[in-house]
């Protein structure tokens, strides 16, 4: 019996049935498979090696696709799996996926890993990839898996296999050489197509994340399809470190994290807070040229209101929580609650829609110790929270009018992003009606303003689909940053409504959006982005002046006061130090402009500006230096 088999150039081809995918392909005209780790059968990832059992369409897969290149540092976290465990005899495995720039294996093991060991480790996967050993793939009854994993001591794996569904009865695994384990796969054809790999760090991770269970070992590495391309990574991970927002943080003089204040709670001084005000007057500013409301909700409101909205049940184990006058409260872990309370307080008309509450609201949101990061994982946490009230036919303008937002303010801040859509994940409320028009309603959108975007399916907010806004720094990272939710749900269970032109109650639907996010996550990306050299218009310190001898004090002082006065953050550097000493301290600051004052400028009334990155201004008299600092402002604040 033949199958019909049609290719990414829709050629067809007959082939008898249980030809595998890998001879199809050469049949079609690849000789040689060079890079192809892969093939997508229907859709559907499979191995090289895999029957062709029905009609099929089939498209390569490359190995530096990110399809490809996420199975080729899975099949990379098997080979180190197998040589840790060839080396560290006793080791158990347990999971050990790809993820977005690499592969982590988890590991129990009596002694603790370090980075010490990854030459001995990395050794010997050299040596199982020189082997070239097959990747085989066998489906066994779910009884013999159990077996062959009992009998092996991999606890892990057999704790995976009984928290199966019944209704599964076959199970899948893959050999290497000697190595087995479980795995759904697709893997590359064989150990020796691994071109390019290391192993990057080592933490503790709680087997399946929870901290009641067990530490275990997490070994990091990452794999690429070539040499360069890993050379181009590791290059941008040296990067990455001199730009750790926590290093420069405390380099800058910005903020600190203290376990006396507690983990996840950001203390600011005063540069840093410089830094905040400026990114948050600019967003007030923005906010109330569009037509938006500034309100402002309570820390804390009532159980009740948050069993109401449905927090209570699907947000709990985020959420604190404290009690007054014998009545339990919620700390607010989002603003939203409150909006809708405003909403409510009055009987609202069509002609009132759309409402469109701003608030720069403060939120609490209990973040396991293991995931905080500086500040990008905070435990409280400043948000530009926005909803907006608006009917059933204001909704796409209201959502490609934040799009359009959106975009303004990344141009602003200097960001390249890129754009998801995420529908209903599994753990939801509402009907199905309504989120097939909310989901709707932000497809349409993005399609109007013919927005490119990816389909994240079932990341959505528990309450309703969204659209989520990933910017891309200078080394390429992205970072979650805006986000659009259209929630028909909220509305609903707080009977919400408007008086339509019929005279009748409708309800009105909601859009919850943030533009940058959490302001304390936002800035770690822009120290991270900018190096700590921010633009003029975000430098917490715009210039500095240095004076040659203490007899150019007096001077320095009139020209930083008319600075001063002017708006300009002016700093002084009035010490009995050398001009280079001073000079390379402002740099070290990565303060933009050194104004040196000497004998020259003072006896000229001017100023002799030089950039952080070395270059001499010549002489600007004090009002030409302000004019230029307020004409490279003018068009962000």
């Amino acid at each position: 019996m033949n199958v019909k088999v049609v290719f990414q150039d829709n050629q067809e081809i007959s082939f008898p049935q249980g030809t595998s995918a890998s001879e199809a392909v050469k049949a079609w005209g690849k000789k040689s498979l060079g890079d192809i780790v892969a093939v997508a059968m229907n859709k559907i990832p499979v191995d090289l090696s895999y029957p062709i059992k029905e009609d099929s369409k089939l498209d390569l897969i490359n190995a530096s696709s990110v399809e490809g290149l996420a199975i080729l540092r899975h099949s990379i976290s098997h080979i180190m799996a197998q040589a840790v465990q060839d080396i560290f005899a006793g080791a158990k495995v347990s999971i050990g996926p790809s993820i977005e720039d690499g592969f982590y294996y988890d590991f129990e093991y009596k002694e603790p890993f370090t980075t010490d060991d990854f030459p001995k480790i990395e050794k010997r996967m050299q040596e199982i990839i020189v082997a070239d050993n097959i990747f085989v793939r066998e489906d066994l009854p779910r009884a013999d898996a159990l077996k062959l994993f009992e009998d092996r001591d991999e606890s892990y794996k057999v704790e995976l296999i009984n928290d199966l569904p019944a209704d599964i009865t076959e199970v899948s695994i893959y050999k290497q050489g000697s190595y087995i384990d479980l795995c759904r796969g697709p893997h590359i054809p064989s150990t020796g197509r691994v071109k390019a790999f290391k192993l990057l760090s080592v933490a503790g991770a709680y087997w399946r994340g929870d901290e009641k269970n067990k530490m275990l070992q997490r070994i990091y590495g990452t794999g690429f399809a070539s040499e360069n391309d890993l050379r181009e990574y590791l290059n941008l991970l040296e990067e990455a470190k001199k730009r750790d927002h926590r290093r420069l943080g405390r380099e800058l003089d910005l903020f600190q994290i203290n376990d006396e204040a507690g983990p996840g709670m950001v203390i600011f001084h005063p540069k840093g807070m410089m830094l905040r005000h400026l990114i948050e007057d600019w967003e007030k500013k923005e906010h109330l040229k569009r037509g938006y409301d500034m309100v402002m909700g309570p820390q804390i409101l009532k159980v009740d209101l948050w069993k109401k909205s449905g927090h209570f049940d699907h947000y709990r184990e985020n959420m604190y929580f404290t009690e007054v006058d014998e009545q339990l409260y919620g700390i607010k872990p989002m603003n939203c609650l409150s909006h809708m309370l405003i909403y409510k307080s009055t009987i609202r008309s069509y002609r009132d829609l759309p409402l469109r509450y701003f608030e720069l609201g403060t939120v609490h949101r209990h973040e396991k110790t293991g995931v905080l990061h500086g500040l990008m994982r905070v435990r409280q946490f400043t948000q530009d929270d926005a909803h907006i009230l608006c009917t059933p036919e204001q909704l796409n303008s209201e959502i490609r009018a934040i799009a359009d937002f959106v975009d303004y303010a990344m141009g602003i801040f200097g960001f390249e992003y890129e754009v998801e859509l995420s529908t209903r994940p599994e753990k939801s409320i509402g009907s199905d009606d309504d989120w097939k028009l909310a989901t709707s309603a932000l497809e349409n959108a993005l399609k109007d303003n013919n927005i490119s975007y990816e389909v994240n399916v079932g990341d959505g907010a528990f309450y309703g689909p969204k659209i989520d806004f990933k910017l891309k720094d200078a080394l390429k990272r992205k970072w979650q940053c805006a986000t659009i939710q259209c929630d028909f749900t909220l509305p609903e269970r707080f009977d919400l409504n408007y008086i339509g032109p019929d005279g009748e109650k409708h309800r009105p639907v909601m859009l919850h959006r943030v533009i940058l996010g959490a302001i304390e996550r936002f800035m770690g990306v822009l120290i991270e982005h900018y190096a700590g050299a921010f633009p003029v218009w975000l430098s917490p310190t715009q210039c500095v002046l240095l004076t040659v001898t203490d007899k150019h004090i007096p001077y320095a002082q009139t020209v930083h006061d008319k600075l001063i006065e002017s708006g300009i953050r002016s700093e002084r550097c009035f010490e009995n130090e050398k001009l280079g000493y001073k000079i390379r301290q402002a740099q070290m600051q990565k303060i933009p402009f050194m104004l040196v004052i000497g004998d020259r400028e003072m006896e000229a009334g001017a100023v002799a500006p030089r950039t952080r990155d070395g270059r001499n201004m010549g002489s600007l008299s004090v009002d030409e230096f302000i004019a230029l600092l307020h004409e490279m402002c003018v068009k962000k604040q």
